[in-house]
């Protein structure tokens, strides 16, 4: 299965974090050895994601879909590639960094976020490789006259010949497998794999564009091998932690430039919410390499293509929308509604990357996934061959008439809204403009999320609203009006588009002979899975301070962890749209 700057601003003063477990209060997780020992008992555990079950942890099967049997396989491919760090770690030492290993880590571990891969014997493919790949490693390690530790046996993991056994293995690398662990520890140890498989997750985007920087796989594989050694504290983790958000900005940076080199540099664009007349492909996730192959495989074959989802933002790329005059529209909302909205749908459905669901039987003959993404019983199809797509499609009765609906604007990058910074700034400096929003994350089912909808509802006349990620779908048809002609509504673009986000702001902060802190800038963010979770790390390793974020808290992150988070950079809690905005606005 083989798979195809911004200057570090650290303001964390050194923690003195202290790890007597004796301290901990229940309030966000009580994960104490008692509440170890309890979920070793369940069938899986899992708590990466925002909504697991009852804010504690899924433990028969999960929100996601995710069986106990693929929940097992993940915790054994996340252990088998600790072992291939440490192998990795050890190979640089020795001046060896193999580019194939370094990718196949980054796309082994994306496969492990939220909704995305949930076919078993894909794992079994990866977990196999894997093992090949560290083994491989450790002899060119030796050949050159180092060693490879072993006292983790994630180095000497032999796995079992089937895939029952593999599951069975896998059981025993879960989440709490360790239960004498620190809770506070273990939360920093979470936290820190959870934000590297956001990263990696990027990291995996941008390779595809042939963007890859060393430094950041050197940094993938060391924080997992770090994942291993009991002797690492609280402030050597936290580091790691920081560290991650770092490099996940680098890698942000690196997939934005992929993205603009190939399909030009996002420009304010009007993105019809009709349907045309035709055969239909929808496109759904983040991979833009993947649409344009979807494009290209569907030209002149009266088909018309439309996004879902986080693909939105793809149609204010001028290579893409100007280049293919098929690319039409956009369908639906967010990931969460998919199973609805793709009932619906009369065409061929592509998943591109994470935010797969279940499919429903009425139209699981009609989705495909591709690179990363997987699910039983669907066919799964090469950007290089996408037939059977495209016959799916043609066989499928389309749309029977034009539908015309309203439009939304995509393509505010930080080109285009700096674009206009005079008018920005101007606007400031004589009182039209008051405060920056940027109301950006994830979309989810949980009711509390409309907080987001009635809070950018209420945002005051005099302010601009910055969105990015699957989040907007709470608010991208409220019509807000502009400020001196510019749009009050500004959709930076996908979840990686928040560098685009950061370099807005450390212009604007620029501008004012300030830092970002001292700006009229409020962050409001929702979360959901583990690509969000690296996000934040990066804005903490900036040292942006008074995030409000939701719906609720990480249920990794231990009332300690927290108090730090909240005592260095003011993390708070969303609470109702009137009284956050009355704080904030003072």
């Amino acid at each position: 299965m083989k798979k195809k700057d911004i200057t570090r601003r650290n303001f964390l003063k050194k923690s003195t974090l202290a790890v007597t477990g004796s301290a901990l209060l229940p309030a966000i997780l009580g994960s104490g050895k008692a509440f170890a020992k309890d979920a070793n008992k369940q069938k899986m555990f899992c708590y990466q994601c925002e909504q697991t079950m009852g804010g504690r942890g899924c433990t028969r099967i999960g929100v996601c879909g995710k069986t106990p049997e693929v929940a097992a396989l993940q915790d054994l491919l996340v252990h088998t590639l600790k072992g291939l760090s440490i192998a990795a770690v050890e190979g640089r030492k020795a001046g060896i960094s193999d580019l194939e290993t370094n990718r196949f880590t980054c796309m082994a571990m994306f496969s492990t976020l939220t909704n995305v891969e949930f076919d078993p014997y894909r794992f079994e493919d990866l977990l196999q490789e894997s093992v090949a790949r560290r083994n491989e490693m450790i002899k060119k390690v030796k050949a050159a006259g180092g060693s490879v530790p072993t006292s983790s046996d994630s180095v000497t993991l032999k796995l079992k010949p089937s895939l029952d056994g593999m599951v069975a293995q896998g059981r025993q690398y879960g989440l709490f497998s360790d239960p004498d662990v620190n809770p506070d520890i273990r939360s920093l140890q979470h936290l820190l794999l959870f934000g590297i498989k956001g990263m990696a997750a990027y990291t995996d985007h941008a390779a595809e564009h042939g963007q890859e920087d060393e430094a950041n796989y050197e940094y993938v594989h060391r924080g997992l091998a770090a994942l291993e050694d009991k002797s690492l504290g609280a402030d050597e983790l936290l580091g790691l932690v920081l560290e991650c958000g770092e490099k996940n900005l680098r890698a942000m940076e690196l997939l934005s430039l992929g993205n603009t080199q190939a399909y030009g540099k996002p420009v304010p664009t009007k993105v019809p919410l009709g349907v045309k007349k035709g055969k239909a492909i929808l496109v759904s996730g983040h991979d833009l390499i993947d649409l344009e192959a979807v494009l290209k495989a569907s030209e002149g074959k009266g088909i018309f293509v439309y996004t879902h989802g986080e693909m939105l933002p793809s149609h204010g790329y001028p290579g893409l929308k100007e280049r293919f005059p098929h690319f039409y529209g956009h369908y639906g909302t967010a990931w969460q509604n998919q199973r609805k909205e793709f009932d619906k749908f009369p065409g061929a459905i592509l998943m591109t990357t994470n935010c797969i669901q279940k499919p429903k039987v009425t139209y699981k003959k009609n989705i495909f996934t591709t690179g990363t993404v997987g699910w039983p019983g669907v066919t799964h199809v090469n950007k290089n061959n996408l037939k059977p797509l495209i016959d799916q499609a043609l066989a499928l009765p389309g749309y029977t008439e034009d539908k015309a609906d309203m439009d939304v604007l995509v393509g505010f990058g930080h080109d285009s809204v700096l674009g206009v910074a005079d008018k920005i700034v101007a606007g400031v400096k004589d009182g039209s403009i008051g405060h920056f929003f940027l109301v950006g994350g994830c979309d989810g089912v949980k009711k509390a999320r409309n907080y987001y909808t009635e809070f950018v509802e209420k945002t005051p006349d005099n302010s601009l609203v910055l969105t990015l990620a699957c989040g907007k779908f709470k608010f991208f048809k409220k019509q807000l009006g502009d400020i001196n002609g510019i749009p009050r509504l500004l959709d930076v673009g996908q979840c990686n588009d928040a560098h685009s986000a950061v370099q807005i702001a450390v212009a604007l902060a620029n501008a004012f002979d300030t830092d970002v802190n001292s700006l009229p800038l409020s962050m409001i963010l929702s979360w959901y899975e583990q690509k969000a979770v690296a996000i934040l790390l990066s804005l903490l390793h900036l040292g942006i301070k008074d995030i409000h974020l939701g719906p609720s808290l990480p249920a990794f992150v231990t009332p300690n962890i927290l108090d730090v988070l909240v005592k260095n950079y003011n993390i708070t809690p969303i609470g109702t749209p009137e009284g956050d905005l009355k704080k904030i606005l003072g």
